[in-house]
């Protein structure tokens, strides 16, 4: 819940004199919806980059005040949107059943989610990192198809390390990571498994990128707090180039 739309604007514009004109990496933003028009306009220039939402309803249309749906997003031209956050888990009551009636609402409507799993530091304390990714994915990816599931983005967030400063060290990550991908295997099969993008997200920082993004089985990252200075943010992007 950052930037108003001036800033928004100018964050883009900072960012494409950052990072030049790029196509090697797929770079998406993720702004709050009342700019996300303004973004896109600020990004006409630059059409390899793509505009995502931080969120969205599974119906659509109707009497359900206050929230957005996949239709109105796609009416913005966004490709992307994030589902199941932690945020989202934590502080609003979202379930896997509901990330999962969202993921499918998303499909329908031609949208790519990113889908958000992760432990927090109480279950990693207790050895069910393992327990809780599979639980997340298993319920959150309910009766997708093969298609729908490698047109889909996992990012693995450690709620413990997510605007904390304390990210997971490479081999954490890349062993959540194999985890996630070999229960993607069991979900459905080995090319969907290597299909899918699966990100880190939990501290990614200009420092620590390029050593989490090396890993074999981290393919990009969601960024957080990071990405509110278009400098850093470009030097993340700058770091998944040169992996």
């Amino acid at each position: 819940m950052n930037m108003m739309q001036a800033r928004a604007a100018r964050f883009v514009e900072s960012l494409l004199l950052e990072i030049g004109d790029i196509s090697d990496v797929e770079v998406v933003i993720l702004p709050p919806f009342t700019a996300i028009a303004k973004v896109t306009e600020a990004l006409a220039t630059a059409p390899s980059i793509k505009v995502g939402a931080q969120n969205m309803y599974w119906e659509r249309s109707g009497a359900f005040t206050g929230e957005i749906s996949a239709a109105l997003l796609r009416d913005l031209f966004v490709h992307y949107v994030v589902l199941g956050h932690s945020e989202r888990r934590t502080l609003f009551g979202e379930t896997d059943e509901i990330v999962n009636r969202k993921v499918r609402a998303a499909h329908e409507a031609a949208l790519h989610p990113i889908v958000c799993v992760g432990e927090t530091l109480a279950q990693r304390d207790k050895g069910n990192v393992e327990k809780i990714l599979s639980i997340h994915l298993r319920g959150s990816l309910k009766d997708l198809s093969e298609k729908e599931l490698q047109e889909t983005v996992i990012a693995y967030e450690p709620v413990w390390a997510i605007g904390t400063g304390r990210n997971a060290t490479p081999e954490q990550a890349q062993e959540a990571h194999t985890f996630i991908r070999h229960t993607l295997r069991e979900m459905a099969d080995d090319i969907t498994a290597e299909r899918v993008r699966i990100q880190y997200g939990g501290s990614v920082k200009p420092e620590n990128a390029r050593e989490l993004m090396s890993q074999p089985d981290i393919d990009g990252a969601l960024v957080g707090s990071a990405s509110l200075d278009p400098r850093s943010f470009a030097q993340i992007v700058k770091a998944a180039r040169e992996d």
